[in-house]
């Protein structure tokens, strides 16, 4: 008897690919996919890629915030700075959903290389 994966299904693939990109939300079952080690080899690097721009997220929205509720003088321009950070990192996701949707890869020069490297030493083997 044939066990039939539900999610061999392409369409079906690609909308789990568009889950992981998902801004904030997408951490967790990228992260899921990765701590189990299961999924295809573009599942494990869109998951990597989308662990790697989340923890670099939080890491400067963290510091930002906080440096702008330690000083008075800078404090517009690091929440500004703050702002401008969340943005982008909505707008990269965005991008990358966009390039997924064209049948590309979604990689990201500069940070697709330290998710394959580094992420993947210690989430994925």
């Amino acid at each position: 008897m044939n066990h039939l994966d539900p999610l061999d299904n392409q369409n079906l693939q690609r909308l789990q690919l568009f889950a992981y990109l998902l801004p904030v939300i997408g951490f967790f079952p990228a992260l899921w996919t990765l701590y189990r080690r299961q999924g295809t080899r573009e599942q494990q690097a869109v998951s990597r890629l989308s662990v790697t721009l989340a923890f670099a997220w939080l890491l400067g929205y963290i510091l930002l915030l906080s440096g702008a509720q330690l000083t008075e003088f800078w404090s517009f321009r690091l929440l500004f700075m703050n702002t401008m950070l969340t943005s982008g990192y909505f707008l990269v996701s965005v991008w990358l959903m966009v390039r997924l949707w064209q049948g590309k890869l979604p990689r990201l020069p500069g940070i697709s290389p330290v998710a394959e490297g580094k992420v993947r030493k210690h989430l994925s083997e």
